[in-house]
């Protein structure tokens, strides 16, 4: 138990030397664009959708905790934190992960619809169900609006790669899944 807290307090540490050394210079986004990129990626999410948000979220703040008990860079809720695995909220690729599955799985529950997407992430979506869209609250209105005036994109998609492969008879195919991408 000893070993485990000292891992997290160094993991701790050296994250907040991160945070610090960036801030000195002034650009936390590059600090966590490659992370986001490449989870982002992994989930087929526009990145600039996840900067947006956790600049609106957190700003950038890998231990910031908000009034309502949000935590993180993705200002992840307790009980979604839980569901999409991330046993450490503060470590931001556990929290990047949770908070693109969760912005994904938003995606496809409100086909895409931006502003419906942004609504659920800040209200929740048992508000976005409750009032048949987006909720008439001030700091959701304002939330959504402030977004929108920097990612000016009504409609946001998780996309799906196509890859040219040949299958075992030598024909080639176009198939969605990179693990069926290789070539033989």
């Amino acid at each position: 138990m000893k070993t485990v807290r000292r891992a997290f307090a160094v993991s701790l540490l050296l994250a907040l030397g991160l945070c610090l050394s960036a801030s000195a210079a002034g650009d936390l986004r590059t600090l966590y664009h490659p992370l986001v990129k490449k989870i982002a990626g992994k989930y087929r999410l526009d990145p600039e959708l996840v900067h947006v948000v956790i600049r609106a979220e957190s700003n950038y703040d890998a231990f910031a905790i908000s009034s309502a008990g949000a935590m993180g860079l993705m200002q992840l809720m307790p009980a979604t934190a839980r569901q999409y695995g991330v046993m450490n909220v503060f470590d931001p690729a556990q929290n990047i992960e949770g908070g693109v599955r969760y912005l994904r799985d938003l995606v496809k529950l409100y086909g895409g619809q931006t502003s419906l997407v942004l609504a659920a992430y800040n209200a929740g979506q048992e508000a976005v169900r409750r009032y048949k869209g987006i909720p008439p609250y001030a700091e959701t209105r304002s939330y959504i609006a402030a977004i929108m005036r920097s990612y000016k994109k009504p409609v946001v998609t998780t996309r799906n790669p196509t890859y040219m492969v040949k299958d075992a008879d030598g024909r080639t195919v176009l198939v969605n899944d990179p693990a069926d991408a290789i070539k033989k």
